[in-house]
């Protein structure tokens, strides 16, 4: 056993309640969720910060020890990496994402440049508050919030999907959970699937969201088709519990990731839960395409489509004529996006299966 400081603690480990003043082991198993401690060994000037357990964007620099977790990330805009096979202290692993998602095998990215390289100095002890003697490697697994099956009844949910990351979800997600809570409505909000980071249900929470949770309050550092359903379930359980009158939920990533949108979408229970569906897409092919996989794949329609394909008045017509859904930019209209989605989850509306 050893001692160190932590100069920064990502927002990925917010459950373990980590001090500053940390306790590290040899004992690092190489799992998903395995709370470490590394050294930054280079400097960057873009991508160069890192979420605390706040939600503040902290500036890393070579020398700071930092606390993340372990975990994978398979990004179309940004680094991709694995959980390695073995964690010694000494290794140098790459810091993922901003979250504090840590990993192997990534490389250098166009816009974003290289990885921050860390060395692993251990994984960080964790003690019960029964036996202070002994400890055990950190975990964001074994800190989650307490697993839940889906509810029976639910409030009229929105679905906020996209054809990638970045292709507009959170804003149009903010846009109408303000004009929701404007309109007198108790709202609560999730993200579903993606990797670690607490930056877009903040940002929901900024709007009037409350509570605004993230898969992350489950145990789960990147979301898959094997753990975002049940995740999915334990955060639609809790969000439930508020008593809000409509709840609205991103699913990050796109619908041909790898994060399990898809086994969302598949899932019974889910799919009937929603009352409406926004599809956020970057060009007319995204949105030709995301609606099509909506249709054949899962019997579903998009309410109403936005993101950067409706930033002008070409993809806004190509949506409405050639598709037939109705297309709102959020940041330009944000009124009329709220507006064909507010009649599906009126106080009156009733969950009886996905509105088309």
């Amino acid at each position: 056993m050893r001692r160190c400081v932590l100069d920064k603690i990502a927002s990925v480990t917010k459950h373990t309640e980590l001090a500053r003043n940390a306790v590290l082991s040899k004992e690092i198993p190489a799992q998903a969720g395995t709370v470490i401690a590394a050294r930054v060994l280079n400097a960057k000037s873009s991508y160069d910060t890192l979420e605390d357990v706040h939600g503040r964007f902290v500036r890393l620099h070579p020398g700071d020890v930092i606390a993340g977790a372990l975990g994978h990330r398979d990004a179309l805009h940004g680094f991709s990496g694995q959980v390695p096979e073995t964690v010694q202290v000494g290794d140098h692993l790459q810091l993922l994402n901003k979250g504090g998602v840590i990993g192997a095998g990534a490389e250098t990215v166009p816009g974003v440049g290289e990885p921050f390289e860390l060395e692993v100095l251990g994984s960080i002890v964790h003690y019960s508050d029964a036996d202070r003697r002994r400890g055990e490697p950190a975990d964001v697994t074994k800190a989650a919030l307490p697993a839940a099956p889906l509810p029976a009844e639910l409030p009229p949910v929105v679905c906020l999907l996209g054809t990638s990351m970045d292709s507009g979800k959170t804003t149009a997600a903010s846009v109408l959970i303000t004009s929701l809570v404007h309109s007198g409505l108790k709202v609560a909000a999730g993200k579903l699937t993606g990797v670690s980071l607490r930056r877009d249900v903040l940002a929901m929470a900024d709007c009037g969201a409350s509570p605004a949770m993230i898969f992350t309050d489950f145990g789960v550092v990147t979301t898959d088709e094997q753990n975002a359903v049940a995740a999915a379930h334990s955060l639609l359980a809790t969000l439930v519990e508020s008593e809000p009158d409509v709840i609205v939920l991103e699913m990050g990533d796109g619908l041909l990731g790898t994060y399990g949108v898809h086994t969302l979408l598949a899932d019974r229970g889910l799919r009937a839960a929603l009352s409406a569906i926004v599809l956020c897409a970057s060009d007319p092919v995204g949105a030709w395409g995301a609606a099509k996989i909506l249709s054949e794949r899962f019997a579903l329609s998009p309410t109403v489509i936005s993101g950067p394909v409706t930033d002008t008045p070409v993809g806004r017509r190509y949506c409405t004529e050639d598709l037939g859904i109705p297309a709102h930019n959020a940041l330009l209209d944000a009124a009329s996006l709220a507006a064909a989605v507010t009649p599906a989850v009126s106080p009156i509306a009733k969950v009886e299966g996905v509105l088309t």
